[in-house]
């Protein structure tokens, strides 16, 4: 019985990663740019909802093929995380060297491809002759939502970009509008995805009301509007919608939340979908894994690590299931070097191929979303503490609703050290997610734990990514004083 559900998940999981690659399989960036609009872009194109289903799909390619490296990169730049070989030079935290500067400028092109596509089925929904005014504005609404990820992915990293949109899509000068500006656009986007999109996604891995409420959440509390971040988290918790899946090992955890023939949880609000397919896999278990764990199938490159003595491991609570995802492996680093098996995948068909898909946003991350964004309105109070125990219970395999003797209590927390505990918290629960960087440099102590857990003072041009040459040579609206400090 358990072989054939593992089996009807899988196909379930081809089935549909299949569908997200129509109109969106391509050789390269370049031949994307020259060839798509031969196909995709013509007089004849988006009219049908078998056109919008296929531009809609193919919005989440570069999206899905970039989001792996993009947490990788993230990772190394923590307090916690190690990066190998070409990757090492992040572990200075002295900005990008001319190798890792051209890594940034693909994830610059793959976001931006992303955007494009979406700015094509913004535009084109309005004016097609056969959908429903409904069916226009689910496709409206799924590629704002679409857009407004990945700006914010953009403006986090790279701070003002150019702002790409649907209104000026033909136009190949485009200024670098400031950060406030592409705040602004997110949110205008967000406002229209919150408002059109279903309450139940259509398909797994289709963003849904409580994807852009959460969203909003995280950007509000980027932006410090903490009652916004507080109202639209609160509207996620009340709807009733999702609950953390109950662990009780290491394994459960791995399989449950993150399995590679997953299908979705109660707590995924919204993930990018992979596939056992060469070449629509998630990467970053080949990344991750060292051979000698037998976690990955293809052994694993191991690029990116961790190493015990450094207090951020040290100090981590034993008996923590997410600690256990961490394995000593001695691969020539020495002896407290570790590696992280939170993406198991023993069937994967290639090295391109593993099936596990890559959260953007889990209840867990929402809940510590609204504790944060709580307490600094209302102060500690019993509903954000509750907030974050249920997150801290499930942690030691406890069930996440009922009382513990492992609670944070509220006669005994400040507030101050109630926003240490949550910004650890996230730190613990989101590793390998892309978010702990991000929570860092937004709270304003990227130099403190970064010298606390590895004894380094961090340059000023490494908290923004350099915008690509290729930008500032072809784009005449821009200018070599465009670039961001220090490159």
């Amino acid at each position: 019985m358990n072989v054939f559900k593992n089996y009807k998940k899988l196909n379930s999981k081809i089935l549909f990663t299949g569908l997200l690659m129509v109109g969106g399989i391509v050789s390269s960036c370049n031949s994307l740019l020259e060839e798509e609009p031969k196909t995709i872009v013509s007089e004849n194109f988006y009219q049908s909802k078998s056109d919008f289903d296929a531009a809609t799909n193919a919005i989440y390619f570069p999206l899905r093929m970039v989001r792996s490296e993009q947490v990788a990169v993230l990772s190394a730049h923590t307090d916690w995380g190690y990066g190998r070989g070409s990757r090492a030079q992040y572990n200075d935290f002295d900005g990008f060297n001319p190798t890792n500067m051209n890594a940034a400028a693909e994830r610059w092109n793959s976001f931006y491809q992303g955007i494009r596509n979406a700015n094509l089925v913004i535009e084109k929904a309005p004016l097609s002759e056969l959908l429903t005014r409904d069916e226009m504005n689910s496709y409206h609404a799924e590629a704002k939502f679409l857009r407004a990820l990945t700006y914010f992915d953009l403006v986090r990293n790279w701070g003002g970009v150019p702002l790409r949109t649907d209104l000026n899509s033909n136009d190949k000068d485009v200024p670098k509008s400031s950060e406030e500006d592409v705040y602004a656009f997110i949110l205008a986007d967000l406002a229209d995805a919150e408002e059109n999109l279903p309450t139940v996604a259509t398909a797994p891995g289709r963003p849904t009301l409580w994807a852009a409420k959460t969203l909003l959440a995280d950007v509000y509390l980027q932006l410090e509007e903490f009652e916004m971040a507080k109202t639209k988290a609160q509207e996620v918790i009340d709807s009733g919608e999702f609950q953390l899946v109950e662990i009780t090992s290491v394994d459960d955890l791995r399989e449950k939340i993150f399995g590679a023939t997953l299908i979705s949880s109660s707590e995924e609000v919204f993930s990018f979908k992979f596939t056992r397919q060469t070449g629509q896999g998630n990467g970053l278990p080949w990344i991750l894994n060292h051979p000698s764990t037998g976690l990955y199938n293809f052994g694993g490159a191991y690029a990116h690590y961790g190493d015990a003595t450094n207090p951020f491991y040290k100090e981590w609570e034993d008996g923590d299931l997410r600690k256990e995802l961490w394995q000593l492996v001695d691969f020539g680093l020495g002896d407290s070097t570790i590696v992280n098996g939170k993406y198991a995948e023993p069937q994967a068909v290639d090295n391109t191929g593993a099936g596990n898909d890559l959260p953007i946003y889990r209840y867990s991350e929402l809940l510590l979303i609204y504790a944060e964004a709580s307490a600094r309105v209302d102060g500690v109070t019993e509903a954000n503490l509750e907030a974050v125990n249920q997150v801290h219970r499930r942690a030691f395999g406890l069930e996440p609703m009922v009382e513990s003797e492992k609670d944070y209590v509220l006669t005994t927390i400040t507030l101050e050290d109630f926003l240490d505990l949550i910004l650890q918290e996230k730190a613990y629960e989101t590793q390998f997610e892309g978010k702990r960087w991000l929570d860092l440099k937004r709270t304003g102590r990227a130099e403190e734990f970064v010298m606390k857990n590895k004894g380094i003072s961090i340059s000023e041009k490494h908290y923004l990514w350099p915008i690509p040459l290729e930008e500032l040579n072809f784009n005449e609206a821009m200018s070599a004083s465009d670039q961001n400090p220090g490159y």
